[in-house]
């Protein structure tokens, strides 16, 4: 009896086999097994192939399997899809579920999928549903079981000057220009004694700020729209002043010659670059090293909180 040997899974079918099967039924048995054994999924050493699978079983095995690889694919392509839109790299993403960027790139490539575990903290980075990473399903607009982003609402309490400060309470002083002569266009930076915010003393701690060096600044006409419109209040950090403490693209407080400013700021190789919103009417401005000092420009302090009253 003539038997045929198969290179891609070492399996060896004999002549009486394929006279046994149609034609068509053999070469699906064959892919078949080559391609289980050839995956994950392969057979045990002892099972025969012949005795074990029916051709439904391997018609089955192949519908189940493009289906399997084709999921494996789409959730992949969904998550790199929710994660463009939502503007995370991969390494942003992995870091806010606590696992590795190569946990990331294996889903978006297909290789593996999310465990059931971290499939809600995903669908929750990403803003989306579980249902829409898995299937497809809804989404935002028709997402059935939509998820929380805010916490429970608390009363506001109204204080004013003569209002105690709570033990976990300190009050926060305001900065403010002051011309050191009548049209002389000179300013310095000074505190305004008769306005103040309170703030949490824990969530000062939190956000790794010294009740000492935190201070508040108003940001003035359009240049940060639409994030601070005008009027808009941040909160700065006066520990955070050297070259040295920037972060790309954060925001900072900056002082010009005496002129507050509120930008995003980024490191070069020869000095820094301010960069504001409302780029199309206020583009980055580049300043050396040696325009810095001539210009006395230099870093106020890092924002640690902003807010604004909607209108």
């Amino acid at each position: 009896m003539a038997h045929i040997f198969c290179t891609a899974c070492g399996v060896t079918f004999s002549d009486r086999a394929k006279a046994d099967w149609p034609p068509a039924a053999f070469a699906a048995f064959w892919i078949a097994v080559c391609v289980i054994r050839t995956s994950k999924l392969q057979l045990q050493p002892k099972v025969n192939p012949w005795t074990y699978l029916s051709t439904t079983q391997i018609r089955n095995y192949i519908y189940n399997r493009c289906l399997y690889d084709s999921a494996m694919k789409n959730i992949g392509e969904r998550i790199a899809q929710k994660r463009e839109a939502a503007g995370l790299s991969q390494s942003e993403l992995a870091r806010r579920l606590g696992l590795s960027p190569q946990a990331v790139q294996k889903w978006e490539a297909g290789v593996s999928t999310p465990r059931n575990s971290k499939l809600g903290d995903l669908a929750e980075a990403l803003g989306t549903s579980m249902g829409y990473l898995i299937d497809g399903g809804p989404g935002e607009a028709g997402r059935t079981a939509p998820y929380s982003n805010a916490s429970s609402m608390k009363p506001i309490d109204g204080w004013d000057e003569k209002t105690p400060l709570d033990d976990d309470e300190v009050e926060v002083p305001f900065l403010r220009e002051v011309e050191l002569a009548a049209g002389s266009g000179r300013f310095v930076i000074q505190e305004d004694e008769g306005e103040s915010l309170r703030f949490r003393k824990k969530n000062l701690r939190e956000n790794g700020v010294q009740f000492s060096n935190a201070k508040c600044v108003t940001v003035r006409g359009n240049s940060m729209t639409p994030v601070l419109r005008d009027g808009a209040t941040v909160g700065i950090d006066l520990g955070k002043t050297s070259l040295g403490d920037i972060i790309d693209g954060d925001l900072y407080a900056i002082n010009h010659n005496g002129q507050m400013r509120v930008k995003q700021v980024f490191r070069l190789p020869s000095g820094i670059r301010l960069r504001s919103f409302n780029r199309d009417d206020h583009p980055d401005e580049d300043y050396s090293f040696q325009q810095m000092q001539d210009e006395q420009i230099g870093i106020l302090g890092h924002v640690f909180w902003w807010g604004m009253y909607a209108r």
